[in-house]
């Protein structure tokens, strides 16, 4: 059922749900997610088995504030600490060494722990309530509230369509960042960027005073995180991505006889068939992340077979929105 996050009898109903092992969904500036109580095992169980993910997959844990680090990690580098400063609350994800028997399940059994302080009125205010319940949740396991692998929810009707009305909601509005944070390893002496989102690799640089390395720089493992397989955030229909040339090639050649086809693109493209839907990528990459999934959603409900997207500009912006449809088309 999808209720009223700015409600306070919403949320304390939540916060009782939650705080008795149960599953709730609630809005972040990203994505919506599916919380539990990080700090329960059982609790956790359920996520996984809502969504049809594989147990050894970490979630992202939601705290209220930076305080709220010390309930889970075990360290902090100071690089780390510069990065909370700068963008807590917001769609930043810190990967850090967790506190021995703290929140395993939600790390998918490694020792380390991803952690989150969302940017949202309706989080913010659930988290507190959580820290107040009884026995009080000193923090969220919370992916996001799709089905394994599917487009991530920016709207409580996704939420609901996908989970049925069994599942509480709290409705905060649509997701004003639309994709998933930025996650930075800093379990390794220096930060290391597993999933680009929003925040650019200069702002994040610029933060924390280091440069940002990669996965393939590093010897050894980078631990595992939510949304870095090669397969993710696909709809029912193929992505394809191509640019704006081959694109209009590809319509010409199929000519009227072109169906069952979306298109997303910053070119205007032109078509002899009526059954082709066509949406126009926004010059801005905030606002195309912004609408990106309500957008692959929207051609899944049209039934499309097929969504031909145009390729993102090879810019710093745009590096989080190339990688959210990147893995859509490996799907």
């Amino acid at each position: 059922m999808i209720e009223d996050g700015a409600s306070t009898a919403a949320i304390e109903q939540a916060a009782r749900l939650l705080a008795g092992g149960e599953v709730v969904a609630f809005p972040t500036e990203t994505v919506y997610g599916l919380g539990a109580d990080a700090g329960s095992d059982g609790a956790v169980a359920k996520i996984f088995a809502a969504k049809g993910r594989p147990s050894d997959h970490p979630l992202i844990v939601h705290v209220a504030d930076a305080s709220g680090v010390a309930a889970f990690a075990s360290e902090v580098p100071a690089f780390a600490h510069k990065l909370v400063e700068a963008f807590w609350p917001g769609p930043l994800t810190l990967i850090l060494h967790r506190r021995d028997g703290i929140a395993a399940a939600a790390a998918g059994g490694q020792a380390s722990i991803g952690l989150r302080c969302p940017a949202h009125p309706v989080a913010h205010a659930l988290l507190l309530a959580c820290a107040q319940a009884t026995p009080p949740v000193a923090g969220l396991a919370a992916p996001s509230a799709n089905k394994f692998g599917r487009v991530s929810p920016t709207t409580a009707g996704h939420v609901a369509a996908e989970f049925g009305e069994e599942l509480l909601v709290l409705d905060g509005g649509p997701c004003r960042v639309g994709i998933e944070s930025t996650i930075v390893d800093c379990t390794r002496g220096v930060p290391v960027l597993l999933r680009p989102g929003v925040l650019t690799r200069e702002q994040v640089e610029a933060a924390c005073g280091e440069a940002l390395r990669s996965p393939d720089d590093m010897d050894g493992q980078a631990p595992r995180a939510s949304g870095t397989l090669e397969s993710h955030y696909a709809p029912n229909a193929r992505v394809r991505l191509m640019d704006a040339k081959s694109l209009q090639t590809a319509l010409d050649v199929l000519g009227p006889d072109a169906k069952q086809i979306a298109t997303y693109s910053r070119a205007i493209l032109r078509t002899r068939s009526d059954k082709v839907l066509r949406r126009r990528m926004p010059d801005d990459a905030q606002e195309t992340a912004r609408q990106l999934f309500a957008v692959l959603r929207e051609f899944d409900a049209q039934g499309v077979g097929l969504i031909w997207v145009e390729t993102p500009p090879d810019e710093p912006e745009w590096e989080g929105v190339r990688d959210r449809l990147q893995r859509a088309a490996a799907g």
